[in-house]
């Protein structure tokens, strides 16, 4: 898991870093789409009972992506990927008590409690509307994140996890990519096709399989806490490598947040 966390922050930090955040995201998914074909073709079951959970997971999706580029476009990494990242369980955690009754722990109180004050810190206090834009686009990757993972958590019973999402990730990449070449003209697709994009790609392939692998391993709780800490691997990257000027309270807000989730995931 620590290395799927890697994974997911490094890649996340190639598509923040790049000229263009949009086209290079499309070249990525494409990517990512040819990379898993062969081994979900190779471990297909999709259920007919799948079919719905798979086009609503695809459309938040491909939201997701659209948002995530959008938000890296105008916001640094250690700012947007903190806030996407550790709002999502806390969705997750309040849809489940609204919608479906859940019970609430002591530790998923204070879980909630610790990544709404990372989120304030990784923000900062009294930033102005271009932050609060970039804080709004944040919460909706969140939102994003939160839906799908309540959408997948019933689909994948009805299929195998691999083709299950290689149709997910299809029915957003194509849309997505073509969305672009329409948008920015497919010159803007050629230029993002590159050793960056493909990274990106191959990222992200490869911490899904890496999270299969861990999920055969242990429970899913602590797996999900140990995945969290990319949020500060991205933070600390973005600071060690020189890439952006990374506050402290900033870093503190990370492994707030990162804190809040494990006790989400462990309460």
């Amino acid at each position: 898991m620590l290395a799927s966390a890697a994974l997911h922050a490094g890649w996340n930090a190639l598509v923040a870093d790049a000229r263009d955040t949009h086209a290079t995201t499309a070249v990525a998914l494409l990517v990512g789409a040819a990379v898993f074909a062969l081994p979900a073709a190779l471990s297909w079951r999709v259920e007919d009972s799948a079919w719905p959970y798979i086009a609503a997971s695809a459309a938040l999706e491909l939201a997701y992506f659209a948002l995530l580029a959008a938000v890296y476009s105008r916001a640094d990494l250690s700012f947007a990927y903190p806030v996407a990242r550790g709002s999502a369980p806390v969705l997750v955690l309040a849809i489940s008590v609204i919608a479906l009754g859940a019970e609430v722990s002591l530790a998923a109180a204070a879980g909630v409690l610790a990544v709404t004050g990372g989120v304030l810190l990784v923000r900062g206090i009294g930033r102005g509307a271009a932050d609060a834009a970039s804080l709004a686009l944040a919460l909706a990757v969140g939102a994003c994140i939160a839906g799908y993972t309540l959408v997948d958590d019933h689909g994948v019973r009805h299929a195998a996890a691999l083709p299950y999402f290689e149709l997910i990730l299809i029915a957003s990449a194509v849309p997505y990519a073509a969305a672009i070449a329409v948008w920015r003209g497919t010159a803007a697709l050629k230029a993002a096709a590159n050793w960056r994009a493909a990274a990106a790609g191959v990222g992200m392939v490869t911490a899904y399989l890496l999270v299969l692998a861990a999920l055969e391993r242990a429970e899913a709780a602590p797996v999900a806490a140990l995945r969290e800490t990319s949020v500060v691997m991205a933070a600390a990257g973005a600071a060690l490598l020189g890439r952006e000027q990374v506050r402290a309270t900033r870093l503190l807000g990370a492994v707030l947040v990162v804190a809040g989730v494990a006790a989400l995931a462990l309460g």
